[in-house]
């Protein structure tokens, strides 16, 4: 060995050193591990020398890479372990790959060789690689990680045609990706799942062969415990693609055990995506994604399929117990599918009959149970139905129901059926008091001539026959969950005088080490029953119960009993996990759920214990007082939440209207614009008609003349005509004042026949005589000065009848001319005449367009004044509400002084809103 290294370091010629590097890598695989010990010390430098150095002859870099890989590869030692040899050197590999990791640059070196084409390079590249993965992972994914590209470099290998490489590369990334969520993710976003993908398919999917196992591998650890990916995954709609791993045919037998392990991964990273450890919105949304899909719907033909092997049946009811678990579509999916059977049976019910048949498997008993609890899981709408079954009214006596098989295991003289069926029973009931007070109907007949009992009393019944310590335990958890939070109940288990006896009797004695768990139940169904007791029975009130627990066993002996229970080793493993998972049928004792309810109770009980009855009153009337007041702070609050919506209606009418206020602002802009288009069309017509005018005149100065002598001479007519009308008039008057004068010169010739009345008649006569003198001449000089005018005026008349004739002559020289623009002239006159027309519609839609907006605004500004006095009124409730908190708050310390426990508003609060969230989702799957 030495002689060869030698040889390798300084021999010039590459064929010396390539013989050499040769001779190493025979050595380095010989079955003494003394020489690929001493290979390692002496050659690894050398090595990594020709690496760096010879990077032009592939054939001596493989024979390198083949050597180191010899001696860092613990695959010899491990098939020396199973022929059980012994083993000289302990985890050789381990310290020569922290001598090859050393100097980071080696990595780096060995990430540029994966990247060589040339087969005799990249496949012991890749080899060497893994190893180094193997042997030092955290530390060599650390370098990998910090190394350019390190991660994409590898990604390429699945990329390459030749499978063994391939198919090493899949080897490779499934050390790379271990426990590394940074690797984890980097390799997802190189599209990883769709390689993998498109390999399973290429391969047949679950027919396929170990390639299949690995993909599967690496897909688990890609996406286990990684939310990154696992949202990266559904939303990619990858669960889509894998609805075909899961069609099986009709015909089952002879599955080889390649394709029973292909399916059972297969199933098993379903279940990563839908882990009850997930976050829950992840796990709801890939649930639903399944359903949607008929992912569900093909693991459920699975289900009822027939000659699947067990090992692969269990898996997938554990399958489609996480993918319905808390998911109300999937689980209404699951209820509605039945068995191919005759006649058609429900899934559930077929399922329970395993359940409850002491002949299955127990892995298969276990997987039933799971499958049950989590239909039930957040189901009310199914606990219901399974509750039913049980009830007088809907008892079928042709089919078997769920309910008569759960009473069935209940009590048969199988332990574990009787431990199962309570279990499954109690979780029909949980967080229900509505089915927990149904259920206090159920009679059951027990022999022939004897009267019913009662479910509640049928199990005490069984309690107190002193049966199997796994019996007890079911009974017992199932009357615990039955009887917690539900008054009614509680009255029902005192009403039976020889309950109270029992469980004193059996919590006082001093029994063995497997007593004590039953012991430490029965002492938390008495502390359940006192501190759910509403005093309604007067022999087992409160007070009663503990004096008769201080006088039969002591305070101190009943909180120790009551520890016992959170103390077991069971316990603890139950609380771990939803799913049951026993390594025998004799660990089978408690249920995850009830580890729950006992961690919630236990405090509480032993707090009530040491209360006086003095602090059991004040305790109750503060409790009344609190419920007053939470009462009035929930009408408060459901008055706010009114007020709100009305506050919400009322902007959404205030928006309304804004809207069509706006829109009607636009219509009445457009309008506006529109009226002042044709004003410009109107102005700029006038303007034509202005233009053509002074075209004409400058045209035609005879014409214009004409058009203003004639209105002259046409007024001047008419003047003529009045002034001829009233000389004629004036002539009338003339000729009635001269009759007048004659008449009265006659009339004094014939005057009188005495001379007084003749003066007398003669005077006057003369009188009126001077007077009408008077009156004729001014007559005379008006009639003259008419007459003047009207001379002057037949001088203008025969001036212009002379003119006439010539401003014909001219009219009839440029007629022709003017003909066409006196057309034009009055077409333009009639769109303007159109156009004021449109213009008055116009303004009358402005007018109308005006009053609605005004209407509007009114309207608004009336919900304006409405929402103002909401907000008004809800500060003063906001006010009285803050007083009540005061005084909630006030009690809430003398609660505390008291000794009583006060959950915080905070904790409430909490707890509350996170019943509205999962509400929530229950509403988006509905």
């Amino acid at each position: 060995i030495q002689k060869l290294c030698d040889r390798v370091a300084s021999s010039t010629l590459l064929d010396d050193r390539r013989d050499a590097v040769r001779a190493l890598k025979s050595l380095s695989k010989a079955s003494t591990e003394k020489y690929r010990l001493e290979v390692g010390i002496q050659a690894m430098e050398h090595l990594i020398h020709v690496l760096q150095t010879d990077r032009s002859d592939s054939e001596i870099i493989g024979y390198a890479l083949d050597t180191l890989y010899n001696v860092i590869s613990n695959d010899l030692e491990e098939e020396e372990q199973e022929e059980n040899l012994p083993k000289q050197v302990d985890d050789l590999g381990s310290q020569f790959t922290e001598i090859f990791i050393k100097q980071q640059e080696n990595v780096t070196l060995l990430l540029t060789l994966v990247e060589e084409f040339d087969f005799h390079v990249r496949w012991p590249g890749v080899k060497l690689l893994t190893s180094l993965l193997k042997q030092q992972g955290p530390q060599v994914q650390q370098i990998i990680l910090v190394s350019p590209m390190g991660v994409s470099r590898l990604m390429d290998l699945l990329a390459d045609s030749r499978e063994v490489i391939r198919n090493d590369g899949v080897l490779l990334l499934q050390q790379l990706t271990k426990s590394n969520a940074a690797i984890q993710k980097i390799v997802a976003f190189e599209n990883a799942f769709e390689r993998l993908l498109d390999i399973v398919t290429e391969e047949g999917n679950s027919d396929g062969g170990i390639v299949v196992e690995d993909c599967l591998l690496l897909l688990q650890n890609l996406l286990k415990n990684n939310n990154s990916n696992q949202n990266f995954f559904k939303e990619g709609s990858y669960i889509q693609r894998m609805k075909p791993w899961f069609e099986v045919g009709d015909d089952n037998c002879g599955w080889s055990a390649q394709k029973v392990t292909n399916l059972h991964l297969m199933l098993q990273l379903v279940r990563v995506l839908v882990s009850p450890t997930n976050p829950p919105g992840a796990t709801s949304s890939c649930q639903k994604a399944m359903f949607h899909c008929g992912l569900l719907q093909q693991l459920c033909t699975i289900l009822m399929a027939t000659g699947v092997p067990a090992d692969i049946l269990t898996e997938t009811i554990n399958t489609v117990s996480e993918v319905i678990r808390g998911c109300q579509m999937n689980q209404d999916y699951f209820a509605s599918v039945n068995a191919p059977s005759n006649p058609p049976r429900p899934a559930i019910v077929v399922l329970l009959m395993s359940m409850v048949n002491e002949r299955q498997p127990f892995v298969l008993r276990c997987a039933v149970l799971y499958c049950f609890q989590c239909f039930l899981y957040k189901n009310q709408k199914g606990q219901g139905e399974i509750v039913s079954t049980l009830l007088p009214s809907t008892i079928d006596g042709n089919s078997v129901s769920a309910g008569q098989l759960l009473c069935g295991g209940l009590f048969s003289t199988d332990s574990l059926s009787n431990w199962c069926a309570a279990v499954a029973l109690a979780h029909a009931l949980q967080e229900n008091a509505t089915l927990k007070e149904q259920l206090l109907r159920v009679q059951l007949a027990t022999s022939i001539g004897n009267p019913p009992v009662s479910l509640l009393q049928q199990c005490t019944n069984i309690l107190s026959q002193g049966s199997k310590v796994q019996t007890r335990v079911g009974l017992l958890m199932l009357l615990c969950t039955w009887l917690s939070n539900c008054s009614i109940a509680v009255t029902h288990f005192l009403h039976n005088p020889a309950n109270i006896p029992f469980l004193t009797g059996q919590i006082a004695e001093n029994l063995g080490e497997e007593e004590q768990l039953v012991q430490g139940l029965c002492a938390l169904l008495l502390g359940i029953s006192i501190y759910y007791n509403d005093n309604s029975l007067e022999n087992y009130r409160k007070e009663k119960l503990k004096q008769l627990i201080e006088k039969r066993i002591g305070r101190e002996n009943f909180i120790e009993k009551l520890g016992f229970i959170s103390k077991h080793e069971l316990y603890s493993r139950a609380a771990q996990k939803p799913q049951p998972s026993f390594s025998s049928p004799d660990h089978m004792m408690f249920d995850h759920e009830f580890t729950k309810l006992v961690k919630e109770l236990e405090g509480v009980i032993s707090k009530a214990i040491y209360k006086s009855s003095e602090e059991d009153k004040k305790e109750e009337e503060v409790k009344k007082t609190l419920e007053q007041h939470d009462n009035i702070v929930t009408h408060y609050k459901k008055v706010i939440r009114e007020q709100d919506q009305e506050l919400d209606e009322l902007k959404q009418r205030i928006n309304t209207l804004t809207s069509q206020n706006e829109q009607l602002q636009a219509t009445v802009t457009q309008q506006v614009s529109q009226i002042q288009q044709h004003k410009d069309q109107y102005n700029l017509l006038k303007v034509q008609l202005g233009k053509d005018a002074q075209h004409h005149n400058s045209h035609s100065d005879t014409f214009q003349m004409n058009g203003i002598q004639m209105e002259e001479a046409s007024k001047l007519k008419e003047e003529l005509e009045e002034w001829k009308n009233k000389h004629e008039l004036l002539q009338g008057q003339l000729r009635e004042k001269d009759s007048v004068i004659e008449k009265l010169m006659s009339s004094q010739l014939e005057v009188g026949t005495t001379e007084q009345s003749l003066q007398t008649s003669k005077s006057g006569g003369l009188e009126h005589n001077n007077e009408l003198q008077k009156e004729l001449e001014t007559l005379r000089s008006q009639i003259e000065l008419q007459s003047a005018e009207i001379s002057k005026l037949q001088i203008e008349n025969q001036k212009l009848q002379v003119m006439v004739p010539m401003k014909n002559l001219g009219k009839e020289v440029c007629g022709s001319k003017t003909t066409g623009r006196l057309v034009g002239l009055e077409l333009l006159q009639s769109e303007v005449k159109a156009l004021s027309e449109e213009k008055e519609s116009l303004k009358q839609h402005l007018d109308s367009s005006s009053s609605t907006v005004a209407i509007l605004q009114d309207e608004k500004s009336k919900l304006q004044q409405e929402v103002a006095e909401s907000k008004k009124e809800q500060d003063d409730l906001l006010v009285l509400l803050a007083d009540q908190d005061q005084k909630l708050s006030a009690l809430k310390i003398k609660l505390k002084d008291l000794g009583v426990p006060v959950e915080d508003e905070d904790d409430i609060e909490s707890g509350d809103q996170g019943d509205e969230d999962e509400d929530g989702d229950e509403e988006e799957q509905d």
